[in-house]
């Protein structure tokens, strides 16, 4: 038995993962052996600095990418989110000269990258 022999995981958990790996919620290897990462790197390029922050989540899909830093856009139910965080980071990278942008693939995590001048 499949729920068995997950340490830790209860039937109606591995229930829900399948399920959800069934309706495109993410794929059944990600569903049991998911393990969240995050990482940030940072490099000097000429006279910028790169920060890069990446992780290894559900990704988005185009149409995502392409609005995900205008004004009050929000993936979050209606009354759970502003859609302002990522619109104030792009404002703010950018009043410091700077430049911000995502690159994802839906099922595959993002990679935010920030380019900051060298004062």
């Amino acid at each position: 038995m499949i729920a068995k022999s997950i340490k830790g995981k209860s039937t109606a958990e591995i229930k829900i993962a399948l399920e959800k790996s069934l309706t495109g919620g993410y794929k059944p290897t990600l569903a049991i052996c998911y393990e969240p990462t995050v990482s940030i790197s940072t490099k000097k390029i000429n006279d910028t600095i790169e920060i890069k922050v990446a992780d290894n989540g559900n990704g988005f899909p185009q149409n995502i990418v392409d609005k995900i830093f205008q004004p009050f856009f929000t993936t979050k139910p209606t009354g759970k989110g502003t859609g302002l965080g990522l619109s104030l980071s792009y404002d703010i990278v950018k009043a410091h000269d700077g430049e911000i942008k995502v690159e994802s693939n839906e099922g595959e995590g993002s990679i935010f990258t920030i380019q900051l001048p060298v004062i």
